[in-house]
């Protein structure tokens, strides 16, 4: 999650400063850390410097968790700098790119809509939409913000409902619909002396501070670890005493995807997996004073993963490629079946 505490109430330069010298001690987290270092420079208004972190997540010979979500951030931060024609090259190749995960069709589409480019962001967000929900019975909560900016844009168009922006309705919880929140000819409170105008305004605003609070205290994934198998062999290696909890590693896999059903099943919402590597793991038992040959110590590492937003949302879609790294689609790897 990305900080908006206003600058004047956090040294958000410090903070960023923060943020990469533990990048450089936990290089297994850089991505993550460095993207927040680098919002909090954008909200101290150092664009310049937030540009160099994203450039040196792109330049990095480590691959990224998440190419898109960065090339999107660097064009909205660039745009807001007035390095306009490089921020839309960059919106260009991430929408040509057709990424697989939400949120770098979400920034770019929003950095379009910020600048009243309406007709591109509709298509941006549009695109987005197509790509991920097409055939999906029950869109992803990540996906969700797709759906209401599309949908925000459209009304500001003045675009008739389609079926998008009808099923953005149905899953809008708001007890304010869309179409109220969302209409271009609100009466703003500052500009209106009529009690009753002024009293609808603030129930608007109630409910999309209502909306924006639940989103920011969803709860983190319930999330389960999933070990490569160098890392898996390395581990077992270092501590024989987690073979018995894990037996191959392909036995690993099917307990992770099984595990994963079983929960869905019973109705547990917002699943997830974290990728743990080795030296993360040593790092965290060592904060814990505890043996990494504790298995006690294994959920506990998978939530503070999942705490600092590294799960990936299960289950990936079909056509997406599966959580194992096997390179093949999830419909046809662990999916099969589902």
């Amino acid at each position: 999650m990305r900080p908006d505490t206003p600058a004047e109430n956090v040294d958000h330069t410090a903070e960023a400063a923060r943020l990469e010298r533990t990048a450089g001690l936990y290089p297994e987290d850089a991505e993550h850390l460095l993207l927040q270092a680098a919002a909090h420079l954008e909200l101290a208004g150092d664009r310049a410097g937030a540009s160099t972190l994203y450039d040196r997540l792109l330049a990095s010979d480590s691959p990224l968790e998440g190419p898109y979500l960065v090339r999107a951030l660097k064009a909205s931060n660039l745009w807001e700098y007035d390095h306009e024609a490089e921020a839309r090259a960059i919106i260009d190749g991430v929408r040509a790119a057709a990424p697989r995960d939400p949120a770098p069709w979400v920034i770019v589409a929003e950095a379009l809509e910020s600048h009243d480019e309406l007709e591109a962001a509709q298509d941006t967000f549009t695109e987005g939409a197509v790509l991920l929900l097409t055939d999906v019975p029950e869109p992803p909560y990540s996906t969700l913000p797709l759906l209401f900016g599309r949908h925000r844009v459209r009304r500001m168009l003045g675009a008739a409902h389609d079926e998008w922006d009808a099923l953005a309705d149905t899953l809008h919880s708001s007890p304010i619909s869309l179409d109220e929140l969302h209409d271009p000819k609100r009466v703003w409170s500052l500009g209106s002396d009529n009690p009753a105008e002024l009293q609808a305004e603030i129930t608007r605003l109630q409910a999309e501070l209502g909306t924006y609070r639940e989103a920011l205290s969803r709860p983190f994934p319930v999330a389960v670890l999933h070990w490569s198998a160098p890392e898996l062999a390395e581990l077992v290696a270092a501590y024989p005493a987690l073979t018995a909890e894990y037996p191959s590693h392909e036995e690993h896999l099917a307990t992770i995807e099984a595990s994963l059903r079983e929960l869905a099943a019973s109705g547990t919402p917002n699943l997830g997996i974290v990728t743990a590597t080795v030296p993360s793991y040593e790092a965290f038992a060592a904060s814990e004073a505890s043996s990494p040959s504790d298995t006690t110590l294994l959920p506990q590492y998978a939530t503070t993963l999942a705490a600092r937003g590294l799960a990936v949302a299960w289950p990936p879609q079909r056509a997406s490629a599966c959580w194992c790294g096997s390179g093949r689609g999830y419909g046809e790897c662990h999916g099969v079946g589902a």
